[in-house]
């Protein structure tokens, strides 16, 4: 196919595609060494830069180490070590995420047991439902008996002359 020679708009975005991943490749770089040059300064100094992690111990800013979750001893101690905010170290971090999340974990294990039992009780399982079907079946029973009883009570009422008639109160007549 021929060319005309007219071209539609370039892509501009080449360069500035090509300087972000000249930064991100240069980032790490950079922040050591901004780390490294807060080292003389405060620990709030040091901790604006979030990739830098503060020594109390020896008062220097450090590279916090990204490829370990906690900072090596040999780096510095956990009670030592600060990230994030001055206040906060990480021995206290760790034991105060822990009773989060033992309570987190406590109060799902608490809501599944209450709605599991809540779902039982709106349902009879398969023993209540044997357990109330025998006491009908045992109501019913009785109630056949006491029919049974009365009229056998009634004809021996009958018999002797005790049978207590409809109207017990009826006329009485003088002769």
């Amino acid at each position: 196919m021929a060319s005309s020679g007219v071209r539609g708009p370039t892509p501009r975005w080449g360069p500035t595609l090509c300087g972000a991943a000249l930064f991100l490749l240069l980032f790490p770089a950079a922040a050591a060494q901004g780390c490294s040059q807060n080292t003389s300064r405060t620990c709030e100094e040091c901790l604006k830069n979030v990739s830098c992690l503060w020594c109390n111990a020896n008062k220097m800013c450090l590279d916090y180490p990204v490829t370990k979750v906690l900072p090596p001893s040999s780096l510095c101690q956990l009670s030592s070590a600060r990230w994030g905010v001055c206040w906060v170290n990480f021995e206290a971090l760790i034991i105060a995420m822990s009773v989060i999340g033992g309570s987190l974990l406590l109060g799902v294990a608490i809501c599944c047991c209450c709605c599991c039992r809540r779902s039982r009780s709106r349902r009879p399982d398969k023993s209540e439902e044997k357990a109330i079907r025998e006491r009908e079946e045992r109501r019913v029973r009785q109630e056949e008996r006491r029919v049974e009883m009365k009229l056998r009570h009634d004809e021996i009422r009958k018999k002797y002359g005790l049978f207590k008639e409809e109207n017990p109160y009826a006329r009485f007549e003088n002769n």
